[in-house]
């Protein structure tokens, strides 16, 4: 165990989304890397589950990027634990909104812009746009007694409409208003943010893992979880990076 000084200069991170898929492997990541990590999940089993197997330093908090009273409570603890936040990676999303995960071309198709449901929309917004504004407005507080903040939003390749709008473009079929959008959507957020709290020093950057075997897609993604999470692990651990970026496996993507 150790004392308190020595877990004070460790970095505090919180990942929301944090129990599976890139977001518990970011979070493993950071743990190993000195931080104390706050396992951020919508049910506490799930998330103390994820933190123990990851092990100490990690800590299971629970969090619901849609529910704002789930949002002041884990800020509130992380504030009265450690007084600050160093790292916040909005991490958590999902992709379609029903409880059963739809293959990859079913999603394409509940995403088309002719017959989407609005229902549908609102509910993906609710957690990959509106959960992100929501925690990072709640976390800055803590953010600003950090000496090096920094926001990390997991994105997609698929926000891109540089990339989508390219008639060569091999992911054109999939862009939907669901949840491609809400990437986009999520990529502007992310630039209003940077261009906001770069006068106070605080880094705001976009990042994608690629076409990553997760739940979000029904595990049918090319790439492993390793390999996709290599790029955001990269950008959560990057202290001394730029702000206002969006990047991918490949390098930077274009907005």
């Amino acid at each position: 165990m150790e004392n308190q000084t020595t877990s004070s200069i460790r970095p505090v991170a919180l990942v929301t989304g944090a129990n599976q898929g890139v977001g518990n492997e970011i979070a493993r990541a950071l743990v190993a890397n000195g931080y104390i990590v706050y396992v951020g999940s919508r049910k506490m089993e799930n998330g103390e589950k994820a933190a123990a197997e990851i092990g100490e330093n990690a800590k299971a908090i629970q969090l619901d990027v849609t529910r704002q009273q789930t949002i002041d409570a884990a800020v509130e603890r992380i504030g009265s634990e450690y007084g600050r936040l160093d790292l916040l990676v909005n991490n958590a999303g999902i992709s379609h909104g029903g409880t059963i995960p739809k293959g990859v071309e079913e999603l394409m198709l509940t995403g088309r812009a002719v017959n989407v449901s609005l229902d549908e929309v609102r509910t993906v917004w609710e957690t990959n746009v509106f959960g992100v504004i929501a925690v990072t407005q709640a976390a800055l507080p803590l953010l600003r007694k950090s000496a090096s903040a920094r926001i990390v939003n997991v994105s997609s390749g698929l926000g891109s409409l540089t990339w989508i709008s390219d008639p060569q473009c091999w992911a054109r079929d999939s862009f939907g208003i669901v949840y491609a959008a809400s990437k986009t959507a999520l990529n502007a957020v992310t630039l209003a943010f940077s261009l906001e709290l770069e006068k106070e020093n605080i880094k705001v950057n976009a990042v994608s893992p690629g076409f990553t075997a997760t739940a979000l897609n029904n595990f049918q993604g090319t790439d492993s979880l390793e390999v996709g999470s290599r790029e955001p692990i990269r950008v959560a651990l990057e202290t001394d990076g730029p702000t206002g970026g969006f990047t991918g496996p490949e390098g930077p993507l274009p907005w």
